[in-house]
């Protein structure tokens, strides 16, 4: 289970998205920093594909995972901080959070829900 939110992440380290479609449910839903984007094929088409296609590099540090499963159902807490430095523009260091529910289909896990925010680093 741990191993398809890092394959998540790794896909954003490498700002390459392609085929994290799998790893989320069809009618999964994605929030991000209060906000509803939809399931996770509409955010990757309006948000996150074009976000990654803007940056020069993303990456992440202080990563930890807790995981605790309530029968078929894992529910997973993740926090990290992270860097993103834009193609244009001022670089970006936040301590970020996501929670994610995973339910298992077939032989895999999949992302149903997904929400992350992020902050500026206390005193920055």
């Amino acid at each position: 289970m741990e191993a398809v939110l890092s394959q998540y992440k790794a896909a954003i380290k490498k700002l390459d998205a392609k085929g994290t479609e799998d790893l989320f449910a069809v009618d999964s839903q994605i929030f991000e920093t209060g906000g509803y984007e939809g399931t996770y094929t509409t955010y990757l088409a309006h948000h996150l594909a074009p976000e990654l296609a803007a940056f020069k590099s993303f990456t992440f540090s202080d990563y930890k995972v807790s995981v605790r499963f309530e029968g078929p159902v894992a529910l997973a807490t993740e926090t990290y901080r992270y860097r993103i430095e834009p193609k244009n523009g001022a670089v970006a260091e936040r301590i970020g959070v996501a929670t994610s529910v995973l339910t298992r289909v077939g032989n895999s896990w999949k992302i149903v829900s997904m929400h992350n925010s992020g902050r500026k680093p206390k005193g920055s």
